[in-house]
């Protein structure tokens, strides 16, 4: 039997044990009023640990992190705050990961947060803003608390039933938002080397940020573009509204695209109630090698904070500072490499730290994420590397033509091993 609740009246030692293992929905989908109350509650429960992949609530403060012990998949959003204060642990791993191993009890999950839009006439609820590993983490869990929230949009995809919630706690708040980000000269340079090997009919991945807003401007002149993504912002609603992206060509999920996370503003969140045309689906679909090897054309987005000069990407840490994570870039561009006509690329500016520091390095400050053997196109603002099937002498040299020219000596100097060598 479900019991219902609104959040003055939740008390969670009705449900959490001590030493329970928390799993909740992650980006836009956090259920902020069940973490509110757990961090209020957490000292008189005692024990307690949350896996959050990654969060924008700033919520998970280091205060919260001394009651509860947090661990991530990387320092995305106001994670970075926890990284530098030495409060959370990372689990190296692909967002494809996280449901089976949530699955296999790698990754504990006795209690699942999870924020949910009402229920439809038949009892069911929609996951709203998230899909991910969700589905994963309430399956597994002994105790299922809802944050039913009447601002969350009903998408379409999978559902919840009712009977499957042990608390139901009916809320009235916005969701979290993020807005977007302010897109400068440089993104705009970076855009238009990206945006030149998007064609009619592609069908695109991208996360969210000023170089892919950037991007996304750039395509309105574009046809019949499909939708395949692990995240979507608001840049999607322009082009659907545009009549840019209509799904008509891909060979599966025709005329639908498809999403695991909206991480926007309520602009988004109003496009997407209970349109039909977009499907909210878990990582077991969206980042499935299998499925994405059946579309054509599939053109793959992502970031990284440096990149050395055979291809090897890191998107995670930068000496001793943690500041992103592996995602689903490896997933992806994989996925665009090898998808026929398609393209993988990773944007990322040629500095950092106003020009002091060069992403074009000789050797990486952090760990691999993306190995060189699958990384295909690589765009500054400065231009297009294609690195695949390229030799390593002849990537260094594309390499250093699109680093900053600042640092193009500097690094000729560094590669002058490689470029004799060959290797």
């Amino acid at each position: 039997m479900t019991v219902k609740t609104n959040a003055a009246g939740l008390d969670l030692r009705q449900f959490l044990r001590p030493g329970d293992r928390i799993v909740w929905g992650q980006a836009c989908g956090e259920p902020t009023t069940l973490i509110e109350t757990l961090i209020a509650q957490a000292d008189s429960i005692g024990g307690l640990s949350a896996f959050a992949a990654t969060s924008f609530s700033k919520l998970l403060t280091v205060e919260a992190a001394s009651k509860i012990a947090l661990t991530s998949m990387g320092a995305i959003g106001t994670l970075r705050t926890l990284t530098a204060a030495g409060k959370l642990g990372i689990v190296p791993c692909h967002v494809s990961q996280i449901g089976p191993m949530i699955e296999q009890g790698v990754i504990g999950c006795d209690v699942a947060f999870v924020q949910l839009s009402p229920a439809d006439a038949d009892g069911n609820h929609s996951y709203g803003l998230i899909g991910d590993f969700v589905q994963a983490m309430v399956a597994k869990a002994r105790v299922v608390i809802a944050e039913v929230n009447d601002q969350v949009p009903f998408t379409c995809g999978d559902t919840l039933h009712a009977s499957r919630i042990h608390c139901a706690v009916q809320v009235s708040r916005p969701p979290v938002e993020v807005a977007a980000a302010k897109i400068g000269e440089t993104d705009e340079a970076i855009a238009k080397f990206a945006a030149a090997y998007i064609e009619d009919g592609a069908v695109l991945q991208t996360g969210v940020g000023a170089v892919p807003d950037a991007i996304l401007r750039l395509l309105l002149d574009r046809r019949d573009l499909g939708v395949h993504s692990g995240m979507l912002g608001d840049g999607l609603v322009d082009l659907v509204e545009a009549g840019v992206v209509t799904n008509a060509r891909k060979a599966i999920d025709t005329g639908v695209s498809i999403n695991g996370a909206f991480i926007g503003t309520k602009r988004l969140y109003d496009f997407a109630h209970r349109n039909k045309s977009i499907r909210m689906c878990s990582t077991a679909y969206t980042h499935d090698a299998a499925v994405l090897a059946q579309l054509d054309r599939l053109v793959t987005i992502n970031s990284a904070l440096e990149v050395d000069l055979s291809g090897q990407v890191n998107a995670e840490q930068s000496g001793s500072a943690y500041l992103g994570g592996t995602g689903g870039q490896v997933d992806f561009v994989r996925a665009g490499s090898r998808s026929r006509g398609g393209r993988s690329i990773i944007a990322l500016p040629s500095t950092a730290k106003g020009g002091s520091i060069s992403k074009i390095v000789t050797g990486l400050s952090g760990p691999v994420t993306t190995a060189r053997s699958d990384v295909d196109v690589i765009v500054t603002e400065f231009g297009a590397a294609e690195l695949k099937g390229q030799t390593l002498a002849e990537r260094t040299r594309r390499l250093i033509a699109i680093a900053h020219p600042n640092f193009r000596e500097e690094l000729e100097r560094a590669a002058h091993a490689t470029l004799t060598r060959g290797f």
